[in-house]
Parts: structure tokens; C-alpha cells; sequence
């Protein structure tokens, strides 16, 4: 979908009610759920995890396994594709209306912007 169809009004309206939608209500929130360390640094350098194998400490921590990681992706990937199908439909706001409007991320622009330019021959449109 090109960037240019959508204003920046209905581009937030549609990125805010595709995470709340497919991301945010997902397994995600069973993997928030649960008891969240204190760290009386800040930093959690003091907080360690004890295991039946030692202990781990929490910023080495994996906080995902594989299994978990897998489960939230295929649902994530379902929601999305589900999603924009039926996206005239589902592109409304619940509670993320309230949430900070969206910024362009810089290095997936950046990506963007080179497969373009690969597309393009090099030419990117952009002044020399």
C-alpha cells in the first residue's frame, strides 16, 4: 500500500488499531502477565533469576523462549493478515487512541528506502 493513499491522520488511525488489535491483544499479554522484578539500581544488574542450575542474571535473562516466541508470532502473523483483510472494518481504536502517536522507525525506513533505490535502478527520485 502506497505511503501517499493514506494521510498521516488515518496512517496513526491504522498503525494505532493494527498493534492494539494484533499485537498488543495477543499472547503477548500472557507473556506480561505475572510478578516484575524491583531493582534497586534501576538497571536490574542486581536482580538474578536462581535456578536448579545456578543463577542467571536478569539482564542476561531470556525472557522468551523459543516455543513462546513461535506461539506469538504465528498469532501476530494470523491477526495482521487478518486484519488487513478486513482493515475498512477493524481499523478503529479502543484504549491506543490514548497511546503516543506512531514515529517513523529510522532503520527500517532506511531499509525501505534502499530496496527502492534497488528497484529503481539506483534512482531513488532524490536530488544529486
Amino acid at each position: 500500500m502506497p505511503d501517499e493513499t493514506l494521510s498521516d491522520a488515518e496512517k496513526t488511525r491504522f498503525t494505532l488499531a493494527l498493534v492494539e488489535q494484533c499485537v498488543r491483544n495477543s499472547f503477548l499479554e500472557t507473556l506480561h502477565a505475572g510478578t516484575v522484578p524491583d531493582s534497586a539500581t534501576g538497571d536490574y544488574s542486581d536482580v538474578k533469576v536462581v535456578t536448579p542450575y545456578g543463577e542467571i542474571p536478569w539482564t542476561q535473562l531470556s525472557r522468551i523462549s523459543d516455543t513462546e516466541m513461535k506461539t506469538l508470532m504465528i498469532e501476530i502473523t494470523n491477526k495482521v493478515f487478518t486484519f488487513v483483510t478486513y482493515a475498512e472494518d477493524l481499523a478503529v481504536l479502543g484504549p491506543a487512541r490514548r497511546w503516543n502517536k506512531p514515529e517513523i522507525d529510522t532503520a527500517l525506513a532506511r531499509r525501505a528506502e534502499r530496496r527502492r533505490a534497488s528497484r529503481h535502478g539506483g534512482d531513488d527520485g532524490s536530488p544529486k
